[in-house]
């Protein structure tokens, strides 16, 4: 297999567009992106609105000329470091493309973007039966968040709004 190349998805870019739906979308089907659809309110704002928010990212992986893995990250900040973050907030490689390097290639440039930019961390979220992508991102150098035993470690917790 080649090596894929790494694209910063230009949102108002048609071409960019479609495949970052279509690999959103093949991450919503799968059981760890909820196995469900997008729907017809994200097929329609989605792209807009992530060109809308200077804070917002996206790669595309391409293999042949065929998108074959997407990160979406966000910019944030870190109050204790005073300086920025990413976070990974979706990642996704093709099905018939995983364990051929794509998600680490993803990596790479989403940590090279981040050190550009001054960030002092990169920060996901990752189920805990997704023992594949553990996998990954413990060979990656990521760790799970904790301060010390006695505060336990962090927990991701949501409160849906619609």
């Amino acid at each position: 297999m080649t090596k894929p190349v790494i694209t910063r998805v230009n949102y108002s870019d048609p071409e960019h567009g479609a495949d970052l739906i279509a690999m959103l979308e093949i991450y919503a089907r799968d059981p760890m992106g909820g196995g469900g659809t997008l729907s017809d309110h994200v097929r329609v704002h989605l792209l807009a609105d992530l060109a809308a928010r200077p804070f917002a990212f996206s790669l595309l992986a391409y293999n042949d000329k065929k998108p074959v893995g997407l990160a979406n990250c966000f910019f944030g900040y870190s109050t204790f470091s005073a300086r920025p973050l990413v976070n990974i907030h979706d990642l996704v490689t093709h099905p018939d493309h995983r364990g051929s390097g794509i998600a680490t290639a993803l990596f790479s440039e989403i940590e090279r973007v981040a050190l550009l930019e001054g960030c002092c961390k990169l920060t996901l979220e990752v189920l805990s039966e997704n023992m594949r992508a553990r996998q990954l991102y413990t060979q990656l150098g990521f760790v799970g968040y904790g301060l010390g035993e006695s505060q336990g470690t962090a927990e991701y917790w949501q409160k849906a709004l619609t």
